[in-house]
């Protein structure tokens, strides 16, 4: 019974942070769902600029019109609230934590979000434009582009997730680093093999054209570069931090 307790008591915790997590995105969901036309235009902009004189989307389905918006308000509503999901997630793993894993994986998480926010932001300015231009010019003569409004969904909502998870890669370098998985050197002496896989994984990431791809490979490999850099220190700290506490272990047996 003595052992049962402490498992009950943290699933208790873990539903509970659940639960809230899920609240906060519902909350947010129902702050804005009364613009979800708006933020679906807003989201089709990058394709409208594209599309030739007359060229508008269209919906193959009946109900495409209103669930594509209302999906789209959904997915919003989960970035939007991601920074009180994560730490939710904080909450409940950083009390089985030591100190210098505190300090660390506390700024992590808040770095993690930023990027994960830059990686949506340079899809939407940079990477949307170049494709969706290639694209509509890239249409033989006498075709004319129609995108259906769920298929254009789907796709932007791919490339979402695949720049926001790419721009991720500082902090998977630093937390392998850190873990005494891998080291900076020897990272540094698999780069060739990192530069291969890299456009690998844009491959699989993204749409089959070659802008795409290569806009999701090049800053995957500038921001592998820079948590390299990141990791020198991140590596040194956590081998003095581990040290100190093993002193004060001695000093306080």
């Amino acid at each position: 019974m003595s052992q049962q307790q402490p498992l009950i008591s943290h699933l208790l915790e873990l539903r509970n942070r659940l639960l809230r997590a899920t609240a906060s995105v519902l909350i947010v969901f129902l702050a804005i769902v009364y613009w979800a036309k708006d933020i679906y235009h807003y989201m089709a902009v990058p394709l409208l600029k594209a599309l030739p004189s007359g060229g508008t989307m269209i919906a193959t389905d009946v109900a495409a019109p209103f669930f594509a918006p209302f999906k789209l308000t959904l997915v919003l509503a989960f970035f939007i609230a991601i920074p009180y999901v994560l730490y939710q997630i904080w909450a409940f793993v950083a009390p089985g934590l030591y100190k210098h894993e505190k300090r660390l994986i506390s700024p992590l998480l808040f770095s993690s979000t930023i990027l994960f926010y830059l990686g949506i932001c340079f899809a939407y300015y940079v990477v949307f434009p170049l494709v969706f231009g290639f694209f509509a010019n890239a249409s033989p003569e006498g075709v004319q582009v129609a995108t259906d409004i769920n298929s254009y969904l789907n796709f932007v909502l791919k490339l979402f997730f695949a720049f926001g998870l790419a721009f991720e890669i500082p902090i998977a370098v630093v937390l392998l680093c850190w873990a005494g998985v891998t080291s900076p050197e020897d990272l540094k002496a698999q780069r060739p093999y990192i530069i291969v896989g890299a456009f690998v994984v844009g491959m699989l990431l993204t749409p089959p054209d070659v802008i795409s791809q290569t806009m999701l490979a090049v800053p995957m490999l500038l921001l592998f570069e820079g948590g390299l850099f990141a990791a020198r220190f991140y590596s040194k700290k956590a081998d003095k931090d581990d040290e100190e506490e093993v002193e004060e272990g001695e000093e306080n047996p």
